[in-house]
Parts: structure tokens; C-alpha cells; sequence
């Protein structure tokens, strides 16, 4: 992997990229004060809308404002349309993986995988296996995070298959820029959006084999860091937004309480983890799940989406496995590369990372939200030393990967227009056919040098735009 940073919108001589000129010529057209108002009408907005995350632990209140950046990230659709089928063919593979994991295991009887990996890993669910999902389906709604190495080439970092989020910011983002910036979406052709809530519903409905099935969605409540995104598609999609006490099991199905009395559900989007998913099958204590709600998904009475027992498919202990499944299950090779991966269990893997340890990014396997991690050239001598002394006492809890070069897009900070970080997010939809809308959630990392994007460690978000070329 390149060691230089790929500028999204000048290249190394410092020419505007084809796809970006539209918007330059915008930008150096526009006066500074002009644009310094709109962003203050951004976060007004954004702040009127409560589009809001929840940060847990922080000492001047939990509710926080997600930076929204006026400056977009441009992807000519030229470019996309690769991304876009490494994309289908990840999550394609991912989903025959999941099947073949819960019914014959052909996959670790090959070899491919050590079984162990797998059958121990605690995302891997007993309760599912044998169990037959209408059109073989697990991961209804995944998030494939992709960043770009010092040449430009595409890299998936991680897979995203149990709850994931962000997709809201992605179609608050493309509205506000539509509201304030008018002028830039008559001046060139930028891919819409926003039917995405509509391709989730019906997604979401192919997923039963019933003619008309109700679809609701299941929060854990409005203290979940992501209850702003939950209830914004239940109304986009104009279904029902319910918590656990809204829902009850009987005679294997699961019933909403309305006011006109009580309704089957036959579709669970959830938002929900899987230990708290069920009290009676899993983790006793919770108070966010419905009981019986297990029994009526064995009984075929309900679909989850997703599916319990995703997560075992993107641990980080088995993502350097994808490229694998892929040429398995389709025969083909990966359109888009992994990260280079050290797997920590692995003696001679974890020599390496333990030896260049101030190189390295190294990850804890189920961790999430740039959280347990260290960034090695970032890290104090005793942050290394700490991490040193944990890698050797559990190695197999963590995987190492080089510290990437994140591509950078110009982005308004304090001190004007600088370079940051950024990642994107596109959202793989999959139903009766796999979709995704061209684009995704592009993070943005907005302290100087940072390479963590997440909005819990202080990273905001940009509209993301795909283009027509210009030869086009």
C-alpha cells in the first residue's frame, strides 16, 4: 500500500480532478462570508431537525450535533460503478456464507476456515442453526466501510451486517445541500438518493413471503446513540416505531398493542443487539427485547432483519476471510482488496505486530466505533507498552492492519479550507435483488491528522455526490 495521501479533488500536480471542476469553479466564485452563512444555517437546521447522536461517557452532556461539512465528496460514476459491484459482490458472498455457517459448514469443512474461529466466536448463534430464511437472506441491510490508499485504489476496512447505522445522516446531508445549494444540482447531473427509504421498505417487505406483510421498527429507545436515525425511517418509510413493551409473543407470533387492539408484526426491522433481542433465549436481564420473539422467528411466523446471528460474519477476526468466501461461493475474484490484515491468534502474526507495534493500527475483533483500538504513530510510549501487554496476555482478540493512508477532500475547519481524512459508507440493500444507492455516508475525521472518522471520536460527515464524467 502507498504511503501518500490521494487528494479526492487535485491530483499531484495540484490540477482539479474532471468530476471536481463544476464545484471549483462554484467555490472560487462564491464569496467567503457567503458560505461562512450558509454553514451557520446548516447547523441551525441540523440542530432544529434534532439531528443528533448520543455520546456515551461525555461529561458535558450526551446529546451532540454531527458536524455536517458544505464541502461534498465527488465519486465520477465511472468509479462508482466498481465500487458499486465489489460492493454487491461482498455482501452477496457474505450472505451465502451465513447460509452455508447455519446449515452445512462447507466452507470450514474445506478448510478455508478454521472451524474454531467460527463455532467459538461469540457472535456465532446456536439457535440459528438448521434454520431455514425465506430467499436464504441474513443481512438485509449491510454497511461496507471503504477508504482509498495513496494511489486511489479502493480498500474495504470492515463489514457492517448487524445493525448498521448512518444512513440518515447520508439523506440529511443530501437535503440540506439541496436546500442551501440549489445552483450546484442545476449545474451538473448528481445521482438522487432519496428513494433509498422506499427501497428499505420494499426490501424490507420481500423479505416475508407474505403478500402485504407489516413492518415495523424496533429501538431500544430514544437513549440509543442512533434513536434519531430509528425514528427518522420509520417516518420516511411511514411504518411504526416500537420498543419492546410495544410488542408481545403469542402462539408463536408477534403481535403489536395498538389502539385499535392487537396486530400481527410479520416484519422486525431491528435495531436491537441480539443478546437483548429475547429474554428467554438470551440475556435474561434485558428489558429492550420481547419475550418469545425467538420461538416465533424458529416458527418462520417473523423475520428479523437482520437476522440473528450476522455478526459472526463481521467480527474483524473474520474479515481476512471475504476474499476467500468470495472465490468459494461465486468463483470469482474479489473486485475490491482487504486491508492487509495480522491476525493476532497467530503466532508468527503476532511476533510481527508486537515488533512494529508504533507502525500499526490494531483493533480489538468485536469492537466498534473507534473504540479499543491504537493507532500506533499517535500513540504515548506507555499507550504502546499498555497495548503490549494486552496483545500478549489475549492475542486472539485482536487484529493488526497498517496505518492507512486515508484519502483527504478539501473540508471547512477554523482556519479555512484544509484537507482531512475521510471514509464513505455505501448501503447494500438486499431482498428479493441486492441494490444500493450510488453513494453512501462519507466521514469526515476533523482534527488535524487524525485518521478516526467515527462521530464518537469527534468526526463529522459530508454529502456524497456521484457524478457524471465529464467526458460523458
Amino acid at each position: 500500500m502507498s504511503r501518500s495521501f490521494y487528494n479526492e479533488m487535485y491530483d499531484a500536480n495540484g490540477e482539479c480532478r474532471p468530476h471536481y471542476r463544476a464545484f471549483a469553479q462554484w467555490l472560487a466564485e462564491t464569496p467567503p462570508e457567503l458560505l461562512a452563512q450558509r454553514r451557520r444555517e446548516a447547523d441551525l437546521l441540523f440542530h432544529r431537525a434534532g439531528i443528533t447522536f448520543t455520546l456515551y461517557g461525555d461529561e458535558q452532556g450526551t446529546e451532540r450535533l454531527i458536524p455536517f461539512d458544505i464541502i461534498p465528496r465527488s465519486i465520477p460514476v465511472s468509479e462508482w460503478r466498481m465500487v458499486e459491484a465489489g460492493c454487491l459482490q461482498r455482501v452477496q458472498a457474505l450472505n451465502m456464507f451465513l447460509d452455508d455457517l447455519y446449515h452445512d459448514q462447507r466452507i470450514l469443512k474445506s478448510g478455508l476456515i478454521p472451524p474454531e474461529q467460527v463455532l467459538a466466536n461469540d457472535c456465532y448463534q446456536l439457535a440459528m442453526q438448521g434454520l431455514d430464511l425465506h430467499r436464504n437472506v441474513y443481512a438485509h441491510i449491510a454497511g461496507v466501510d471503504l477508504v482509498r490508499d495513496g494511489d486511489g485504489t479502493y480498500y474495504v476496512l470492515e463489514d457492517n451486517l448487524r445493525t448498521p447505522s448512518g444512513v440518515s445522516y447520508m439523506l440529511e446531508d443530501r437535503k440540506m445541500m439541496m436546500r442551501l445549494f440549489p445552483e450546484l444540482f442545476a449545474a451538473q447531473r448528481i445521482a438522487p438518493i432519496n428513494h433509498y427509504p422506499a427501497l428499505l421498505l420494499e426490501t424490507l417487505k420481500s423479505a416475508s413471503p407474505m403478500d402485504n406483510p407489516c413492518v415495523v421498527v424496533l429501538t431500544p429507545g430514544r437513549y440509543n446513540s442512533a434513536y434519531f436515525e430509528h425514528a427518522f425511517l420509520a417516518r420516511e418509510m411511514g411504518v411504526e416505531l416500537v420498543e419492546g413493551a410495544d410488542l408481545f409473543a403469542r402462539d408463536n407470533r408477534i403481535y403489536m398493542r395498538t389502539t385499535a387492539g392487537a396486530r400481527q408484526v410479520d416484519v422486525i426491522y431491528r435495531r436491537v443487539d441480539d443478546a437483548f433481542l429475547d429474554p428467554l433465549a438470551f440475556n435474561p436481564d434485558s428489558m429492550l427485547g420481547v419475550p418469545g420473539l425467538l420461538a416465533a422467528y424458529r416458527s418462520g411466523n417473523l423475520v428479523l432483519a437482520n437476522a440473528i446471528g450476522t455478526g459472526v460474519a463481521d467480527d474483524k477476526s473474520i474479515y481476512p476471510y471475504v476474499p476467500d468466501m468470495i472465490r468459494f461461493y461465486l468463483s470469482e475474484e474479489p473486485i475490491l482488496a482487504n486491508v492487509p490484515t495480522w491476525q493476532c491468534r497467530k503466532p508468527e502474526d503476532l511476533s510481527h505486530v508486537l515488533a512494529h507495534l508504533p507502525e500499526l493500527v490494531v483493533k480489538e475483533t468485536q469492537g466498534s466505533g473507534g473504540y479499543g483500538m491504537l493507532v500506533g504513530p499517535a500513540a504515548t510510549q506507555a499507550e504502546l507498552e499498555s497495548f503490549r501487554a494486552r496483545l500478549q496476555a489475549r492475542p486472539e482478540l485482536y487484529i493488526a492492519q497498517p496505518t492507512l493512508c486515508l484519502s483527504t477532500c478539501p473540508t471547512f475547519v477554523e482556519s479555512g479550507i484544509a484537507p482531512r481524512h475521510i471514509d464513505l459508507r455505501p448501503f447494500v440493500l438486499t431482498g428479493k435483488e441486492t441494490r444500493l444507492v450510488p453513494g453512501g455516508l462519507t466521514r469526515v475525521a476533523l482534527r488535524e491528522g487524525s485518521l478516526v472518522v467515527n462521530s464518537s471520536q469527534g468526526g463529522g460527515t459530508k454529502d456524497t455526490w456521484i457524478v457524471e464524467d465529464s467526458e460523458c
